[in-house]
C-alpha cells in the first residue's frame, strides 16, 4: 500500500504531539505516528490523505490551545509500514498506586513473570495499548479499584486493553463498545488472545437508549466533547453508587467535566494526571 508521510514541526511540542495523534489516529485515517525531538511524522494511505481535513484538525486544536505548526508532505516507497510501526512498538509497564503492576506487550514481546497481569496486545493502530498517558491512567485506577463481580462498560474501547484488565481483576460481565470498525474487529481479537469473555459491540451512546441492565463500573477513555456529549447516556445506565471513569482530555478541561458531571449527579472522586492528560473518578 502507498502511504504519505505527513511531517508536523510545533512550537511548542507538549502536549500538542499527543493531541494531534489522538485527532489524527481516532478521528481520522493516519494509522501510525513517529515522535520527533520537533513534532510528529504522521502516515496515511495515500488513497486516504486529505490536505483540507488535516489543516482543519489543526485549526480545530488552535483554538484550545496555542501553537505554531508547519507541515509538509512526501510519497513514500510501497512497503508494510504497519510491519515498520511494529518493529517500533516498545511494551509499557503500568505501576499503579496500589503497587499493582501490569505488562501490555504485543505477541513480539517477552513474558513477564514478575508482574500482578499481563495483557497481550496486538498492535494494530486502534487506540489503547497503554503508551497514551490516558490509556495509563485508566489501567492504574482500574489495578487500584475493588471489581470482583461487577459489570463493567467499556465505551470507546479501543484494543480492548481497559476490559480486558477488568476482566482479569473479578468482574463478572465486561461489555465493550466502539463504533470504530478497525478498533471493533482488534478488541475481538485482543479479548481471544489473553482468554477472556467480553461482550463487544459496534457502535456508539446510542446503544445504551433504552437499556434496562445497568453496570457498576463505566469506563469511557474518548475525548472531550465526546464525553460532554454522552455523559447522560452513560450515567441513565449507571447503577446508583457505581463509579464513572473519565479520560482523554487536557487537564484544563476537568472544570467542564465536572461541572456536566455534578448537573448529573456524579461527584468528583479523585482525580490523576499525567503528562498534562487527566483521569477522573466519579460516583453516582
Amino acid at each position: 500500500m502507498k502511504y504519505t508521510e505527513v511531517t508536523l514541526t510545533l512550537s511548542p511540542v507538549d502536549p500538542v504531539r499527543d493531541l494531534l495523534i489522538d485527532a489524527l489516529g481516532n478521528n481520522g485515517p493516519y494509522d501510525s505516528f513517529v515522535e520527533t525531538p520537533d513534532g510528529l511524522k504522521a502516515y496515511v494511505p495515500t488513497a486516504q490523505f486529505d490536505a483540507a481535513w488535516l489543516q482543519e484538525q489543526i485549526n480545530n486544536l488552535q483554538q484550545l490551545s496555542t501553537f505554531n505548526c508547519q507541515l509538509s508532505t512526501q510519497a513514500m516507497p510501497d512497503k508494510d509500514w504497519n510491519e515498520e510501526w511494529e518493529r517500533q512498538h516498545q511494551p509499557v509497564l503500568v505501576e499503579a498506586a496500589n503497587g499493582k503492576r501490569i505488562w501490555v506487550r504485543a505477541p513480539f514481546h517477552d513474558h513477564r513473570t514478575d508482574v500482578d497481569y499481563e495483557i497481550e496486545i496486538e498492535p494494530k493502530m486502534s487506540f489503547g495499548t497503554a503508551h497514551h498517558a490516558t490509556t495509563y491512567m485508566m489501567l492504574s485506577y482500574l489495578a487500584e479499584l475493588p471489581l470482583e463481580g461487577l459489570r463493567v462498560l467499556d465505551m470507546g474501547c479501543g484494543t480492548a486493553v481497559l476490559g480486558i484488565l477488568a476482566k482479569m481483576r473479578g468482574a463478572s460481565y465486561v461489555e465493550g463498545i466502539d463504533i470504530d470498525e478497525w478498533a471493533f474487529n482488534n478488541a475481538l481479537e485482543n479479548v481471544q488472545r489473553n482468554a477472556v469473555a467480553m461482550t463487544i459491540r459496534i457502535g456508539d451512546a446510542s446503544l445504551l437508549n433504552n437499556r434496562e441492565d445497568k453496570f457498576h463500573l463505566i469506563i469511557a477513555n474518548i475525548n472531550r466533547n465526546i464525553l460532554l456529549h454522552d455523559m447522560a447516556a452513560y450515567a441513565s445506565v449507571l447503577n446508583p453508587g457505581g463509579t464513572l471513569l473519565l479520560s482523554g482530555f487536557y487537564e484544563s478541561d476537568i472544570p467542564a467535566l465536572q461541572s456536566h458531571a455534578a448537573i448529573l449527579g456524579l461527584q468528583l472522586q479523585q482525580t490523576k494526571t499525567r503528562q498534562s492528560w487527566a483521569a477522573l473518578r466519579m460516583s453516582f
